[in-house]
């Protein structure tokens, strides 16, 4: 009964937080002119992946590789598949210029080259087992720099960006970041501890627990983040937490977690691969057919479709 509560709190604090999040970066963006999609790059984005880091870095600590791993893989295809996907059924979500010649394909490249190092033996038959080791963590982390070098770098507000929302004092739009991502951080931490305490209970693994539960679990600042934003009409900043907490997830995330210890991949199938590499896929073919400069609502059920039907196929490897 205790664990059902905390789970409930947990899940009211993150829609809070998502809440004050959106209101305050959206605050922030506006007074220093900054983009909204760089804002949701960068705070939402990273600050929501914040669970993953802790999730998978003290996997990593504990010498876990499933938990490291697929909490990340598990995560990425969850904030593709069904938070990007029930953001666009909700409202279809805006895309500028640039997101469809530059933030999508980062976001596949950044995919595939951790599933090129990742699983370099069962892909081409190089090295002696699928590992991400030190050197390869070390590679990743460096391209994080870049990538976040190269964000700021380009950062420009569009009309846009400032056009809709109430004007408030700097301070009060900062406050209500930290609070509300405060608020998305712990509410997630609360509810993946009690979904974990239940999964235990029932005694399933380490893997599916960390690609399901975890991975599910630790995205819900993510989701809760991009549906807050689009509903407000952010669809910036809704798109950039999504692809923001992929790139973060893999090359810091990841790439830090090797560099405490190598990280094996060899409970990952080629399935969970293809999917994570799908929902990259996936997001830059809609850049491309029907609408480009958008995400429409039937895109976005193809994905969710995607969704249910590897989580129906993990159910079924029980």
């Amino acid at each position: 009964m205790i664990t059902i509560l905390l789970l409930l709190i947990g899940l009211g604090l993150v829609v809070l937080g998502a809440d004050w999040l959106v209101e305050g970066a959206s605050g922030v963006a506006r007074r220093f002119g900054m983009s909204e999609f760089v804002i949701g790059l960068i705070i939402a984005g990273f600050g929501s992946s914040s669970p993953e880091l802790v999730v998978s870095l003290t996997g990593a600590l504990a010498g876990n590789a499933d938990i490291a791993v697929g909490n990340v893989m598990g995560s990425n295809i969850f904030n593709t598949l069904l938070v990007l996907g029930l953001t666009t059924l909700l409202r279809p979500v805006a895309m500028s210029e640039g997101n469809r010649r530059r933030d999508v394909p980062q976001m596949l490249a950044v995919t595939v080259l951790l599933l090129v190092l990742g699983m370099s033996h069962r892909l081409f038959g190089l090295g002696n087992a699928d590992t991400l080791t030190r050197w390869e963590g070390l590679l990743m982390v460096g391209l994080f720099v870049g990538y976040l070098v190269l964000c700021l770098r380009r950062n420009t507000a569009t009309p846009a960006d400032g056009a809709m929302g109430k004007q408030r004092k700097l301070l009060v739009s900062c406050a209500m970041a930290v609070a509300g991502l405060a608020g998305l951080i712990f509410g997630g931490d609360m509810f993946v501890d009690a979904a974990t305490a239940i999964a235990k209970q029932l005694g399933v693994s380490d893997k599916f627990i960390a690609i399901t539960i975890l991975a599910g679990g630790t995205s819900l600042p993510e989701l809760a983040t991009s549906l807050m934003a689009v509903a407000k009409r952010r669809d910036q900043l809704a798109l950039g937490n999504v692809i923001g907490s992929n790139v973060f997830n893999i090359l810091l995330i990841l790439g830090g977690s090797a560099l405490i210890t190598p990280l094996s991949f060899g409970s990952v199938t080629l399935v969970d691969a293809a999917v994570l590499l799908l929902s990259a896929v996936l997001l830059l073919v809609w850049t491309h057919t029907g609408h480009s400069d958008r995400v429409d609502r039937w895109e976005g059920a193809v994905m969710i479709a995607a969704f249910v039907g590897y989580y129906v196929w993990l159910f079924g490897q029980m």
